[in-house]
């Protein structure tokens, strides 16, 4: 309370008697002392809330009580008036209806059904009420009643639910008419049948076959219209009612008033007339429908109609619904929380925001709209019954909120009480008003007991002193039932406190009380007695409070005294916090982290041999061949030439570096490990360090496609190391001093030629060009040059027409450019000699021997190519080749045409021989594995090599560029090496932080996500670690804390492992720099020296990147400076700013994964030790002392009684063990629903046991299928660790029999299961691993657990014997042959590839769900069960079946065609049916080839040949299939051979 400066109570009349404001007052409130408490502020539209007021001084001493309770004084408005202008008072109407007429038949025999079902219920108490003593089951509820006096309302308390209903609709019928009752009725009955929990409830049947009775009794139709004839008693022939009133539905003639008793006038009414004559709708009903109908004119009408009722509201909108004339209302219910039909706050809140904005017009709402609802448009507010007090009176009247709106008050014609309770409320009104303005005098009242007098000594409370939280004698009741219902619990127990109260006379005395509480079997303690009180209340009182102080003590309570649920704070479940940001721990939470690099490649030497060069200083640095050695091998010789190189490190490299080889995948046939082999320590001057860096700069910005200049590039001394090319020779011995071995004279020659002074010889030429495909924008064949566009002087000459067919180019590309030099300056002789072996090329002279392997580079498109050789026999004069499969005219007629129309090139030299040419293609990541087969196939290599694309380029328009080509090709490898190398350093350097010897392979693996697309990733491990992780902290939890029970500790273990918390600890141990997580880009990546562009364009000075308007001034920019004009004065000589690794996205749950990842990876190298090693450093508690948890496994007491009635003989048999503690077995098998004498119940044991299993299992399942891929693992986790797999296992061994429980619903449903399991067993090799048709009862699965838990406990915390115990229990287990997949899956992923629609549509009528499937807008499978989920998989099986009927029938029509050309038929699936049949028999993917393809282009046809390398027998043999119009048809039609090829083999 002193934390609180102002307290506001909203409606504080309710401050009276034991309402929660009064008990806040009071207990709160009054016990703080007078300066600390805060100011008081209520509001209340009266402050007295009864039938009315007697007299004055009445009034006057309820409004002084409510005064004192709240320590405040009454006021309010004098003048009406003054109000009137802020809030407008709606006007009052009062409207009159008739009496019903009497259907007493009808009541009569709802009334004998409520006795009936009085006494049936009676019954079946006194015939089991010894057999329930004491039961916590649902079924038995009602009999709880009888024997613990304990009166809860809930759903299934079968009898008095009904009688309940039976009430509702008897008055719906006196009340509404006979059509809303049957309504009603009909609304009961399907919402019964509809309910999810229906089928393990006896009693439902018993209320079913009631209702049903009633809905046959009441059924009728609602017909429009008046009545036709006076006399008529019958309704007209409109109506579907039997004319000659024999129909059994039809109430019988004599009953039927005359219709001169009601009011004749009155029901000639077009609308409900005859509906009303005939009984069918109250006159109440009708004048309402009157009401309504006088608004329908009105704009924007609004309105609430008040009823007594839930019932009333909830079918008032469905007789308005069936009303044509009532169509422009759009209605809806408003009903409060404590009733059966409860509606939750989301509801209420929706129906009040549809109400607001007018989606809904018309609201029908009990009392609960009553208070605070504020709704500024409503303008009509009708009480349809009554208020029951004066203040409801007027609060409901205050709803009307819209100026000059109606408040209609019905009232029944000739009900006195009815007109006497309206003079009553307007007169109480006044009086009110009056009161709290004038104040009643009250000194002279005789009668002092009726003002309550405010006490300010606490009454008997219990107190936490840290926070100061209360229970008293008034909330302890209520907070022990809420405490019951928190404990965990299924559906077949319901778990609450029990009373047994103890009367104790005193001969004379008055009689006194005690109250013995016993608690639920998982609460910290069981019983315990209260004190002896004088009356029952207080002595259930008096026992609460103590149990609370008990429970507070034993930390079931928080120190808030709430129900300790595991330290959680709501968060769980939680995916997003407010502001709709996804959490931390999920994996929609990305944030960007730094790339880690290793601190051994830090180098300040880098940044040595800039300036002034100081020759007598030597820097020392490492040097490291780069080692490649090919396997299989290739025809392509640019493979083979590849020139050498080393790197160069500031530091010695771990020895485990070198020992790790990396596969490089170069090509389809090919792959080469990779390796580091150290030379030794080298010494360099500053000079040779100036020319090395200049070296490699040069050749990484060309391979990396960076523009950059050795004399600018920024240098970052976090990542030193320079790439050098060494002497190709192989045959240099070995002693050889390691500077001897670089290729000094290629350094000087490649950093001193003037061709790097041409910017189409540095790296993007085309965007400096403008011909590269981002600059153009738009088309792609309409591209001009950037440059030459806005350089030409601003449109004298618009731009060549690139690409457009047989346009010509207005000007010479290559000359505009000014890049080559004037070609009619060279004064040659256009026929001179050119035969000796000399090329004119467009930089000069070069002899034809000399220009093979070397790189070009086209002047007119800035493209690179290797030269793969000059071609004698072909001139520019040649005839241009067309499109394969173009057939339109002839667009260029030679080289030299086509050159002059595309580019405005005129070649001066047509007879020179062509250059043929390959692109130099970009650098590319070479450690994913890019083609899908990684064996060497004999009949492969030829083909990749015809579709290798050559470019025939005539020399005159090539630059020789200054690399050459073997050299470019050995450095393109570099970057997938040093992203392997430093990755590796980056794992070694977190080994040597958590100091246990572990390969760094293996932390490699665990630091590399699936999205780098390596050959290995973290998730093997992680999925062991997961499981290691969850069994290390539930043993530790449960060992540590006996007190808690199963829920608690199962929130305690979420809060330790949750995604959530491994981020964090992740995040303190700096993981996020270590993480590979993904797929390396070489263009993304930063060489030191050359920095990677990131944006699109590239910097504003190193070319004009211009978009089609650039504006003027970057126009005149682009013409001063080329190059890297601007770069000098934005970053002095080279520093960088910020440091050159890049950032890179990771989601939390990557995080978290590689913590779990770590854990396995330990896991598996050095066992529990290193585990535990590695869970210590980053952060997880699960070390405890051995003497602390002693104590804690005490030996149970178990009565001796219950050891008797258990058959360990055959228990212990059946599991193949001695229990030393038998205790242990029987808390094992005893669920909640079990009254408990002594014994708790197996959760805790299950908790243990669940993560024991869990564990084992997934251990065995990765040591036994290591080459298993992980989504494979994880399925097969899925299938081994699971409920339903669980739950067979008990049933198999004939664990279920010893379950002791008091359900009579578990027992039916355990049951049917067993029945349901011997039938599985019947069918031969069936084995559905959980994925069968029946849904087990958890709590035979749970029982499978608990008792793993309890061979843990009694072996002395031994898991190895759970394991022995365990593994012939589970047999068979699950493996990837018999995995089967979940129909629903397998469904999905077949659409998937299939490219088709798929879509389930649910419906439920009863309480049977209905799901079908559609594909493609067909159905193809439909089924019925329960419960949808198993619907849903039922279906997704029939459609399976349906499809693959479907299939072999396709499939055998056409064998049957084959003698004509084979159809192309719809053979889906079969690829994928192939590569199922490799995944469960562990084989690797089908290898296929392509034969042959051929044919125009727009008639291609493909032929492949499939085959598979079975781990038994070897290759199969090879299936060609036919000639297909696509790859993926060829491919089937290979693939439908070997599956027969296979089915003949292995069947």
């Amino acid at each position: 309370m002193e934390a609180i400066n102002l307290l506001i109570l909203d409606e504080c009349h309710h401050a009276v008697k034991k309402h929660p404001y009064s008990l806040v007052m009071s207990e709160f409130y009054h016990t703080t002392p007078k300066d600390k408490r805060p100011s008081v502020f209520g509001m209340t539209a009266s402050p007295v809330n009864l039938k009315g007021v007697s007299s004055q001084v009445d009034c006057a001493i309820k409004i002084r009580n409510l005064e004192s309770k709240l320590d405040s004084i009454v006021c309010t408005i004098k003048d009406r008036k003054e109000l009137e202008k802020h809030v407008p008072m709606p006007s009052e109407v009062v409207v009159e209806y008739d009496k019903a007429a009497s259907l007493w038949s009808l009541h009569e025999q709802i009334k004998q059904m409520e006795t009936e079902v009085e006494e049936a219920a009676k019954s079946s108490c006194r015939r089991s009420k010894w057999q329930f003593m004491g039961a916590r089951d649902a079924g038995a509820k009602e009999e709880l009643r009888q024997v613990y006096g304990v009166s809860e309302r809930t759903e299934s308390d079968g009898a008095a639910n009904l009688i309940q209903k039976l009430r509702a609709i008897n008055y719906a019928l006196g009340e509404l008419g006979q059509w809303c009752a049957y309504k009603v009725a009909q609304s009961f009955l399907t919402a019964l049948q509809n309910d999810e929990r229906a089928n393990y409830q006896l009693d439902v049947k018993f209320q079913e076959s009631y209702l049903n009775k009633v809905v046959s009794l009441l059924q009728c139709q609602l017909s429009e219209g008046a009545v036709s004839d006076k006399d008529t008693k019958v309704a007209d022939s409109e109506s579907d009612v039997a004319q000659d009133g024999t129909g059994a539905d039809e109430i019988e003639e004599g009953e039927l008033p005359d219709s001169h008793v009601v009011s004749g006038g009155e029901h000639v009414d077009v609308i409900i007339g005859a509906a009303v004559a005939d009984g069918k709708v109250t006159p109440k009903v009708q004048s309402l429908i009157k009401i309504l109908l006088k608004y329908q004119q009105t704009e924007d009408f609004r309105a609430i109609i008040f009823v007594e009722r839930v019932v009333s509201a909830l079918v008032l909108p469905k007789v308005f619904a069936e009303l044509p004339s009532l169509s422009f209302i759009e209605c809806a219910s408003l009903i409060g929380h404590n009733n059966s039909h409860e509606m939750r706050t989301c509801q209420m809140q929706d129906t009040i925001s549809k109400f607001r904005d007018g989606r809904v017009t018309l609201l029908v709402a009990t009392s609960v709209a009553e208070e605070g609802l504020d709704i500024r448009q409503c303008n009509v507010v009708i009480r349809f019954d009554l208020a029951k007090t004066v203040l409801a009176y007027i609060q409901s009247r205050g709803r009307a909120r819209k100026p000059g709106s109606d408040y209609i008050l019905m009232v029944e014609r000739g009900n006195l009480s009815h007109e006497a309770f309206l003079r009553n409320a307007r007169n109480s009104e006044e009086t009110l008003r009056k009161e709290a303005i004038e104040r009643t005098d009250l000194s002279h009242l005789k009668d002092i007991s009726r003002l309550i007098s405010v006490d300010s000594s606490p009454g008997t409370v219990y107190q936490v002193e840290s926070t100061g939280a209360v229970v008293s004698l008034n909330s302890a009741v209520g907070l022990i039932h809420f405490y019951c219902s928190q404990l965990p619990s299924d559906r077949y127990s319901i778990l609450r406190p029990e009373f047994i109260m103890e009367r104790h006379e005193k001969p004379g005395g008055p009689t006194e009380y005690s109250c013995k509480l016993q608690l639920p079997c998982n609460a910290p303690f069981e019983k315990l007695e209260g004190p002896v009180c004088s009356s029952m209340r207080l002595a259930q009182q008096a026992v609460c409070l103590a149990a609370c102080k008990k429970l507070h003590e034993m930390g079931a309570f928080t120190d808030m005294l709430l129900p300790d649920k595991g330290s959680g704070e709501e968060r769980e479940k939680v995916d997003q916090n407010d502001e709709g940001d996804p959490l931390p721990g999920t994996a929609r939470h990305r944030e960007f982290y730094p790339e880690g690099v290793a601190d051994i490649l830090k180098g300040e030497w880098i940044l040595s041999g800039r300036d002034v060069c100081n020759n007598s200083k030597l820097l020392h640095v490492y040097m490291y061949a780069v080692q490649c050695v090919n396997f299989g091998s290739s025809k392509d010789p640019f493979l083979t030439q590849v020139s050498d190189f080393a790197v160069l490190f500031g530091n010695k490299l771990d020895a485990e570096v070198l020992s790790m080889s990396m596969d490089l995948f170069i090509a389809r046939t090919m792959t080469t490990k990779a390796s580091l082999v150290l030379k030794g320590l080298i010494d360099i001057t500053e000079s040779q360090l100036a020319s090395l860096k200049s070296f490699h700069v040069r050749l990484m910005s060309i391979v990396l496609d960076v523009d950059v200049e050795p004399s600018t590039t920024p240098w970052d001394p976090a990542k030193a190391y320079l790439f050098v090319p060494v002497v190709g020779d192989k045959f240099v011995d070995k002693s050889v001093d390691p500077m001897r071995e670089i290729d000094w004279d290629l350094i000087e020659k490649i950093i001193n030629t003037s061709a790097w002074n041409n910017p189409l010889q540095k790296a993007r030429p085309d965007v400096y060009l403008g011909t590269n495909e981002r600059t153009l924008g738009g088309d792609r064949r309409e591209y001009g040059f950037g440059k030459l566009r806005h350089g030409m002087a601003f449109g004298q000459k618009s731009h060549p027409t690139y690409g457009i067919r047989g346009a010509v180019a207005q000007f010479d590309v290559v000359k505009a450019s000014g890049l080559v030099p004037t070609r009619d300056a060279i004064e040659l002789p256009k026929h001179a000699d050119l035969t000796n072996g000399k090329l004119m090329m467009a930089d000069g002279c070069m002899s034809a021997e000399d220009l093979v392997g070397r790189i070009v580079t086209a002047a007119h498109s800035g493209k690179r190519f290797y030269v793969d050789s000059v071609r004698y026999d072909m001139t520019a004069e040649n005839s241009f080749p067309r499109k394969e499969g173009y057939l339109g005219p002839l667009e260029y007629s030679s080289y030299a045409d086509y050159y002059k129309q595309k580019y405005g090139v005129e070649l001066m030299y047509k007879q020179q021989p062509l250059i043929r040419g390959r692109g130099v293609s970009y650098c590319k990541n070479l450690l994913s594995p890019r083609f899908e087969h990684k064996e060497e196939h004999e009949g492969e290599t030829e083909e990749t090599l015809d579709k290798t694309y050559y470019v025939f380029l005539p020399p005159e328009l090539c630059l020789v560029h200054p690399l050459p080509g073997s050299l470019v090709r050995g450095a393109q490898r570099l970057p997938s090496i040093m992203r392997r190398v430093e990755s590796i350093l980056l794992a070694i350097q977190l080994k040597d932080i958590i100091k246990y010897p572990v390969p760094t392979s293996k932390i490699l693996e665990a630091l590399t996500a699936a999205s780098c697309q390596e050959t290995f990733c973290y998730e093997r491990a992680e999925l062991l670690g997961d499981a290691y992780l969850k069994w290390v902290v539930s043993r530790f939890l449960f060992l540590r804390y006996p007190q808690k029970h199963e829920g608690q500790l199962t929130r305690m273990r979420q809060q330790k492992v949750s995604n959530m918390v491994l981020y964090q600890y992740a995040l303190s141990k700096g993981l996020q720099s270590y993480i590979q997580a993904d797929r390396f880009a070489p263009s993304r990546w930063a060489a030191p020296g050359v920095l990677p562009v990131f944006d699109e364009d590239t910097k504003d000075g190193e070319s004009s990147f211009f978009d089609q308007e650039g504006s003027l001034t970057e126009t005149e920019r682009g013409m001063d400076q080329c190059g890297d004009g601007f770069e000098d004065d934005e970053m002095e000589d080279g520093e960088l700013e910020g440091d050159s690794s890049s950032y890179r996205v990771l989601s939390s749950k990557t995080l978290a994964d590689v913590v779990e990842a770590l854990i396995g990876v330990y896991y598996v190298e050095g066992g529990k030790i290193a585990a535990n090693h590695l869970m210590k450093w980053i952060g997880i508690q699960v070390e405890f002392d051995a003497d602390e948890i002693e104590c804690t496994t005490r030996p149970s007491n178990v009565p001796e009684s219950i050891l008797r009635s258990i058959n360990f003989d055959s228990l212990e048999g059946a599991l193949n063990i001695k229990f030393n503690d038998k205790g242990l077995l029987v808390e094992a098998i005893t669920h909640a629903s079990r009254p408990s004498s002594g014994v708790s119940c197996y959760q805790r044991l299950e908790f243990v046991g669940d993560a024991v299993l869990d564990h084992l299992i997934t251990r065995h399942l990765f040591f036994t299928y290591t080459d298993l891929p992980p989504g494979r693992l994880t399925d097969l986790r899925a299938a081994a660790v699971n409920n339903e797999n669980f739950a067979r296992v008990a049933v198999k061994h004939n664990l279920h029999v010893h379950l002791r429980h008091g359900s009579s619903a578990l027992e039916k449903q355990i049951r049917d299961f067993v029945k349901e399991v011997h039938d599985e067993l019947l069918k031969p090799g069936f084995n559905s691993f959980g994925l069968s048709d029946c849904k087990a009862p958890k709590v035979l699965g749970d029982i499978v657990e608990s008792i793993a838990g309890a061979i843990f406990l009694d072996t002395g915390r031994n898991t190895g014997v759970v394991w022995k115990v365990f593994q012939p229990l589970l047999q068979p287990m699950v493996t990837p042959e018999t995995l089967p997949m979940h129909p629903v899956r397998e469904l999905q992923e077949r659409c998937q590839q299939q490219a088709e629609g798929l879509e389930y549509k649910a419906s439920r009528s009863g309480n049977l769900a209905t799901v079908e499937v559609f594909i493609d807008g067909v159905q193809v499978g439909i089924a019925q069960n329960p419960q949808k989920k198993m619907a849903q998989k039922l279906a997704a099986r029939n459609a399976l079946v349906a499809l693959k009927e479907k299939e072999t029938a396709e499939a055998k029509e056409q064998d049957d065609e084959n003698g004509k050309k084979k159809k192309n038929g719809n053979q889906t699936f079969t690829r994928q049916t192939l590569n199922d049949i490799c995944l469960r028999r562990n084989w690797p993917m089908p290898f296929y080839r392509c034969v042959n393809e051929g044919g125009p282009a727009h008639a291609k046809r493909f032929t492949f040949a499939v085959r598979v390398n079975t781990t038994d027998r070897g290759w199969t043999d090879e299936c060609v299939g036919e000639p297909m119009p696509s790859v993926k048809k060829a491919k089937d039609s290979a693939a439908v051979l070997l599956l027969e090829l296979i089915n003949k083999l292995y069947s």
